[in-house]
């Protein structure tokens, strides 16, 4: 009895299975018709397929997902909504964040000869992924998307985009087309890790373990290698205090003994104090980028030795003025530093972990008692909400099991103050999402909605600036669409307030020019949506107002009519020009 013939499917459809055989499970999208046979293939692989309101949105989606699950999401877009997803392509690249992104893009048969909807997204992703293809092979498709995703995941992670023309999308192949080459089974495995060359770890371990005053400050390889709980371990084990660098999710909680808050002068004036008192700073996974003053004076003061140390060559590049650097996974790193107390060569006390300890405190109760009078003054007069003391009595409205997303200008900024304060406090909180490298406005609905999608047993609370929401405030309906309920908290001052505090201390006259918005009953439309809405304007009317939002069970806005405040680190760069935590 002869075989059948292998069954043929469409190109999409390939696609479709070989992210199936990777175990994605998430796929974003605005559905188009250049992506049907793709969305066919999910839709018979069982895959979960959420249709978003704009391509962006998509992108944003995808890659807070991959953030917290830290496996890759796919975001599908066709030829006109790659440009839409452009701006989340360039977010995640800044976050290291492995989405894959997939272009149903326009004929291959007539490239460059004006097809329909021609663009050339390979080039366009080429600057902000590790990797951007065009497919012109439909039977090479699964070997394109295992070489991909092995290119997001290894090393120094990081997007990647495939692009596929839709007369490939369309067409039909054998199912088992590329399948007879190696490797023959492509389902996901643990990226490769670097492990220490002996002769070049010795001498960073001696370096810091004869330091007096060490500090780590944490990055984005601790968080992509899975780490951050040998970070505590060691940081605990061996009394050194740690810092994470800004933008990123957090490595350690805030309420965590080790954790001091962000290497940033301004955020965290104590990071300012410790960087000027140590002696040896190890940073993990992270860049010497501006964040970081490119390792330069004053956040990295001539005193102090500065130890690199990272997973992957890329990263190594980037860190060239670093005083030691070393190519290392962060687990075996810290395995690494551990050994030097098993081993008896360990001998820093307490003293110094908790001279940290000591500043942190000073530094929240003077925090707390600058905004005391403000506080007090508002309620007094009726006034409006400082954004510090907003965030805070939202943080107070949470639990441990909740997460928490922040997204604007100034609006994050004091919210990355609030949640060091409440820390502080024993505050704890499951996770917290803002904006990265980019600071992109817009992003925190997206994260928001990810967060409840991956944890629906959470309370999902964002603090956004009104700014902010309107520019992402689109992708509320993913929210109401896919009945994941969150709370939105609007910081509503009016306008654009960190370009417009920035502009009063520029411009010679004084003013602020072309930030202002007019009163937007944010409120209001979510109610027309279909969900809960709550005008705030005093501060008593806030913590109510939330329970009230979180008990309805619907997507809600809490509007609340705050103040504008200049946060430390816009004053900071537009008043003493300092250069350390921005430009």
């Amino acid at each position: 009895m002869s075989e059948s013939p292998p069954r043929r499917l469409r190109g999409g459809n390939l696609l479709a299975r070989a992210l199936l055989e990777k175990g994605v499970e998430h796929v974003f999208t605005l559905s188009g018709g250049f992506c049907n046979p793709a969305l066919e293939g999910f839709m018979e692989c069982g895959m979960r397929v959420i249709n978003c309101p704009h391509e962006q949105v998509a992108g944003h989606l995808a890659d807070a997902h991959t953030r917290i699950t830290r496996k890759p999401a796919v975001c599908l877009v066709g030829p006109e909504g790659f440009a839409n997803a452009v701006p989340a392509m360039m977010e995640a690249w800044g976050e290291r964040s492995p989405v894959i992104f997939v272009t149903g893009s326009s004929t291959l048969k007539r490239k460059g000869a004006g097809g329909f909807k021609e663009i050339d997204d390979v080039a366009i992703a080429t600057p902000l992924t590790k990797h951007s293809v065009g497919i012109t092979d439909g039977t090479r498709i699964s070997e394109c998307v295992d070489r991909a995703w092995k290119i997001a995941t290894s090393g120094y992670p990081g997007g990647v985009h495939l692009s596929l023309p839709v007369d490939i999308m369309f067409s039909s192949f054998d199912e088992d087309a590329g399948r007879a080459e190696r490797p023959y089974v492509r389902t996901a495995s643990p990226p490769p890790r670097a492990w220490p060359d002996p002769s070049a770890l010795e001498p960073v371990l001696a370096l810091i373990a004869s330091a007096r005053r060490p500090i780590i400050i944490g990055g984005h390889g601790i968080w992509w290698s899975g780490q951050e709980k040998k970070l505590e371990a060691t940081a605990r084990a061996l009394n050194i205090p740690v810092f994470n660098i800004p933008y990123h999710q957090k490595l350690l909680g805030e309420d965590c003994e080790v954790y001091m808050g962000l290497a940033d002068i301004h955020q965290y004036p104590p990071s300012g104090q410790a960087l000027q008192a140590c002696d040896v700073v190890v940073m993990v996974g992270g860049r010497l980028d501006n964040q970081m003053n490119f390792g330069n004076s004053p956040l990295f003061p001539d005193t102090l030795q500065l130890v690199c140390v990272n997973g992957s060559f890329e990263e190594l590049e980037m860190n060239r003025s670093a005083d030691h650097v070393l190519l290392s996974d962060p687990g075996a790193f810290f395995d690494a530093l551990l050994d030097l107390k098993a081993r008896g060569a360990w001998k820093l006390d307490r003293s110094w972990f908790d001279t940290n300890r000591a500043w942190r405190g000073e530094w929240v109760a003077k925090t707390l008692a600058d905004l005391a009078p403000d506080t007090e003054a508002a309620a007094r007069t009726s006034g409006k909400m400082h954004p510090l003391q907003l965030s805070l009595d939202v943080q107070a409205e949470m639990g441990e099991k909740d997460w928490l997303v922040f997204d604007g200008g100034n609006t994050h900024f004091w919210s990355e103050i609030a949640v060091n304060l409440a820390g502080w406090g024993g505050q704890k909180l499951a996770g917290i999402l803002h904006p990265g490298t980019f600071s992109m406005l817009g992003v925190g609905v997206s994260m928001a909605v990810a967060a409840k999608n991956t944890h629906p047993e959470a309370t999902v609370v964002l603090i956004s600036g009104d700014g902010a929401f309107l520019s992402g405030g689109l992708s509320i309906e993913a929210a109401f669409q896919e009945k994941l309920p969150i709370v939105v908290v609007i910081d509503n001052n009016g306008g654009l307030d960190c370009i417009s505090q920035q502009q009063e201390r520029l411009f010679a006259n004084g003013k602020h020019f072309a930030t202002d918005f007019r009163d937007i009953p944010f409120h209001t439309m979510f109610e027309g949506m279909g969900g809960h809405g709550e005008l705030v304007e005093r501060r008593e009317q806030l913590g109510p107002a939330i329970r009230r939002a979180i008990a309805s069970g619907k997507t809600a806005c809490v509007n609340v009519k705050a103040k504008g405040v200049i946060s430390p680190i816009v004053l900071a760069t537009t008043s003493k020009r300092d250069k350390a935590s921005i430009e």
